[in-house]
């Protein structure tokens, strides 16, 4: 196999050492010298290790991602000016059973780069990355929140309350007031119902919660719900305090934050995690958008074995930017537009809308849609027009049928041009 890169260095990184493979020219034509070098993951020590690549020539070097534990290594080599500093995914450079230690793992990196059959993974800029660490954050905070509330409704339903059965949001300010009158000591279920406010205040509300609230609530449900909501509100502020900074890191990329906001269901939540995870340019990193939902793990799978497909499940990667497309796709749909008209289509489609899964099949199909639409508005830089609720019907009209089989009736036939005569009448 031709080499491409005379000297490469393969990197295993482990927490508190890393093996380092370097492969080279040998003495004699047509041969190649293998050498393994031991480093600690100290920073200066990692500094040193990069100078002693580049004093030994090495150009390219290539490490599998290992999570934070590959990022000191990284930035350090980045310190120095080597042609290229790869980051690969695990799975594409699986070492051979029983033939599994330290040092062959960074040599078989090496053989494998210096020939290119690695490439490098996304690595996004110093910027970028800051971004990305604030909004990965924020989604663990939000997350955190949420397990505080559903603790939180834990502790109502063991006393009998069942407010949450009423109250579409326990953090509201309605559920807030009433759930403080319990813990102030108040019992009486009408009396506590009546703090509702806005729209709860019907009559029909108001009769359900008074029965809602009326419950075995003591001192000791009391003290965990005083808890509970003192917890919600530190994370409330530590959400606002997280997305006051996402503001000021997204700032330089306004222009492309409002090209994503155009698009139904992308707020500044998922158009700042969006930059974070996937940048402002996915054209100069994926050459389609197929390219780039595969990374994302939006496109179906594909497992064919004795050419039978057994199944087209998703896979597990897009850990942060999946679930905000999905959160997206929710919201697009209760716009009225092309998306919305899509999913019902969809919903038909895989089997109507008493299928349970069918709603979950159409939401994943409608995230990939989303993820299409910015790869093409960011590429293009113009804003997204809906195409509008009644485009499939348009689209299935004779009219457009007619004109797409004349279409491919012209592909078949280069140089000639199809005509439709009418039929003569008797």
């Amino acid at each position: 196999m031709r080499v491409m890169h005379e000297r490469v260095a393969g990197i295993d990184v482990h927490k508190d050492m890393i093996k380092v493979g370097i492969r080279g020219p040998g003495h004699r034509a047509w041969t190649r010298t293998s050498e393994v070098l031991e480093y600690r993951t100290f920073y200066g020590v990692l500094q040193t290790m990069a100078a002693d690549l580049r004093e030994r020539g090495v150009t390219h070097v290539v490490m599998e991602a290992s999570g934070v534990y590959t990022e000191p290594v990284y930035y350090a080599l980045m310190e120095r000016d080597f042609e290229q500093v790869a980051v690969i995914n695990p799975a594409h450079a699986k070492a051979l059973k029983g033939h599994k230690t330290d040092a062959r793992d960074a040599l078989r990196l090496a053989e494998l780069f210096e020939c290119g059959l690695l490439r490098g993974s996304y690595i996004p800029s110093q910027a970028l990355k800051d971004l990305r660490d604030l909004t990965r954050y924020r989604i663990k905070t939000v997350q955190a929140r949420t397990s505080e509330i559903q603790r939180l409704a834990k502790a109502l339903e063991s006393a009998g309350i069942k407010l949450d059965s009423v109250v579409s949001d326990l953090a509201g300010k309605s559920a807030g007031l009433m759930i403080e009158g319990l813990i102030s000591g108040e019992r009486r279920g009408q009396v506590l119902a009546d703090l509702a406010i806005g729209r709860m205040r019907t009559a029909g509300k108001l009769a359900d919660l008074s029965q809602a609230l009326v419950g075995r609530f003591t001192d000791h449900h009391a003290a965990l719900c005083r808890l509970h909501r003192d917890r919600i509100a530190l994370l409330n502020t530590a959400v606002g305090d997280l997305e006051a900074r996402i503001a000021v890191k997204a700032a330089p990329y306004q222009r492309e934050l409002e090209l994503l906001k155009s698009i139904p269901g992308l707020g500044d939540a998922v158009a700042s995690a969006w930059l974070a995870e996937i940048g402002p340019a996915p054209h100069e990193y994926f050459a389609t958008h197929e390219k780039l939902a595969s990374w994302v793990t939006l496109c179906p799978g594909n497992h064919m074995s004795a050419g039978k497909r057994k199944h087209g499940r998703t896979g597990d990667a897009g850990t942060y930017i999946k679930p905000m497309l999905v959160q997206a796709a929710w919201s697009a749909i209760k716009t009225e537009g092309r998306l919305q008209a899509r999913y019902h289509k969809l919903v038909r489609r895989f089997g109507g809308p008493k299928n349970p899964a069918a709603a979950k099949k159409a939401i994943l199909a409608i995230a990939h849609t989303l993820l299409k639409i910015a790869y093409q508005v960011l590429k293009s830089g113009k804003p997204y027009e809906d195409l509008g609720t009644d485009f499939y019907a348009q689209r299935e009209s004779p009219e457009q049928r007619r004109a797409y089989l004349l279409r491919q009736l012209e592909k078949l036939s280069p140089g000639c041009t199809i005509t439709i005569t009418p039929a003569e009448t008797a």
